[in-house]
């Protein structure tokens, strides 16, 4: 319920203001409240480890792109047993987002982060013991369960440590680091490969990641999670999931994020390949190469939260900002199109460079999610926004391999992916509505005004009595 003082800071609105008003003091006020009392140095600290922590995330599960070549020759594998090996992550990635992201809201991040980032990092150093393809694909299961934490886990944190009109920044940072895991695997497993391999390669940045683990134990709390997570009563917190599935913004939500995914899981998986087999670069200049798009989009993530939090905090409307830079950031894909029907490599990596300022919308889309979900409940709608991503990771390899088979070309599959993108706007600006409160906080708002608020019946506005 919101309090007395709340209502008299309330300013007079036009009809129709004062309740958006009110929903975004409540959001507010809710979120404030569950900040954790760590200082600021540890609480940078933190964002600093789910950096690294992503970084390894995606060094690990895209350095099998890096390696097709060598494991294609192994295994005699076509486009279309390609697509399958690509996308086996995802199957396992996909469907433990919703469990995951239940996890993150009711247990302590402290050890159930830890525990699925050891998982991740054993599964990718077994998979240089790989002796089948079935072996491999399983292997890839397992990592996809282990790296299922990094964005419920992740986007959950970084609710419980900053305020929302805070966390574009703080949320673009530690996803930057998916970028940069793919930006330092370009430069740096292409020299590992020639050097000593595929298999041994997947043994060392598997193992060795586990190092990773000291300074989380260090630097996270004991508890890493609010007392509302621990206290509240099962039966209170129990979502229901008709409710769930009947939200409007989540539905947005998860429609938008999985255009986005699509376009970006295409990149991951084929980009490599592409240079490779279309524009005859070698492995070590595709890896090069490659790692240009992803190093523009990381960059552009913290610059884009960034961006839309100043603005925010300078007085603009905080939803139709994001969902603004949203905007143009996903009309940068587009670029891909003409990337596939230039004759120049050096033109086509120019426009796929181009073409990954989609990275400034994907602070703001977390953040969208934040603002919309109870934050009872973050973790939750992350794993159900991630896996509706991820189910665009199973189709994004298997559907770009059976274009090309069909095909012969990347253009189609490139085509795809720039207009499913475009499609993901309009989810966000015709589905996700303005309010940034869920439903059910607007409701209690309505109903249950304290005693000493009356309504002036002419002008729709309540006043303290």
């Amino acid at each position: 319920m919101i309090s007395d003082q709340t209502y008299r800071t309330l300013p007079v609105l036009r009809a129709g203001g004062l309740v958006a008003a009110r929903q975004r003091i409540i959001m507010g006020l809710s979120t404030m409240d569950e900040i954790l009392p760590v200082s600021d140095a540890r609480r940078w600290s933190i964002v600093g480890l789910l950096f690294a922590a992503s970084l390894i995330n995606y060094f690990d599960r895209a350095a099998i792109s890096m390696a097709l070549p060598l494991i294609s020759a192994e295994f005699r594998l076509g486009p279309q047993e390609k697509g399958l090996l690509l996308s086996a992550f995802f199957w396992s990635y996909a469907l433990m987002q919703i469990p995951v992201g239940w996890c993150a809201d009711r247990l302590n991040l402290r050890w159930l982060y830890a525990g699925a980032f050891a998982l991740w990092s054993i599964a990718q150093g077994l998979t240089g013991l790989a002796g089948t393809l079935a072996v491999l694909v399983g292997y890839r299961i397992l990592l996809g369960i282990g790296e299922s934490i990094y964005l419920p886990g992740g986007s959950k944190i970084v609710s419980l440590l900053f305020p929302a009109k805070k966390r574009g920044l703080p949320s673009g940072l530690f996803d930057f680091g998916t970028r940069t895991g793919l930006v330092l695997e370009g430069l740096l497993v292409p020299t590992c490969l020639a050097r000593y391999g595929w298999r041994r390669t997947f043994m060392f940045i598997g193992f060795s990641a586990l190092l990773w683990l000291i300074p989380w134990l260090l630097v996270s709390p004991r508890r890493l999670q609010t007392k509302r997570d621990r206290a509240t009563p099962g039966a209170q917190r129990a979502t229901r999931w008709t409710s769930l599935l009947r939200n409007r913004n989540l539905c947005g939500i998860c429609l938008g994020f999985f255009c986005f995914d699509y376009y970006w899981y295409l990149l991951v998986t084929w980009l490599p390949d592409y240079l490779v087999t279309v524009r005859g670069l070698t492995i070590m200049k595709a890896g090069f190469f490659a790692s240009l798009p992803f190093f523009v989009f990381g960059i552009s993530e913290p610059i884009g939260g960034w961006i839309a939090d100043r603005l925010v905090q300078s007085g603009r409307p905080e939803m139709r900002t994001r969902k603004t830079i949203v905007t143009i950031a996903f009309a940068t894909g587009l670029l891909l199109i003409p990337a596939a029907q230039v004759s120049s490599a050096a033109a086509a990596i120019t426009l796929i460079i181009g073409g990954s300022l989609v990275g400034l919308a994907t602070g703001n889309l977390l953040v969208i999610l934040q603002s919309c979900a109870p934050p009872e409940e973050i973790g939750l709608w992350t794993g159900i926004e991630n896996f509706a991503g991820n189910i665009a990771g199973v189709l994004a390899p298997l559907v770009t391999g059976f274009l090309i088979s069909r095909t012969g070309s990347y253009l189609s599959a490139f085509g795809l992916a720039a207009g499913v993108l475009v499609a993901g706007a309009f989810a966000y600006w015709f589905v996700v509505t303005e309010s940034a409160v869920p439903a059910a906080a607007t409701a209690e708002l309505v109903a249950t005004p304290p005693a000493n608020v009356r309504r002036d019946a002419t002008r729709g506005v309540r006043h303290p009595s």
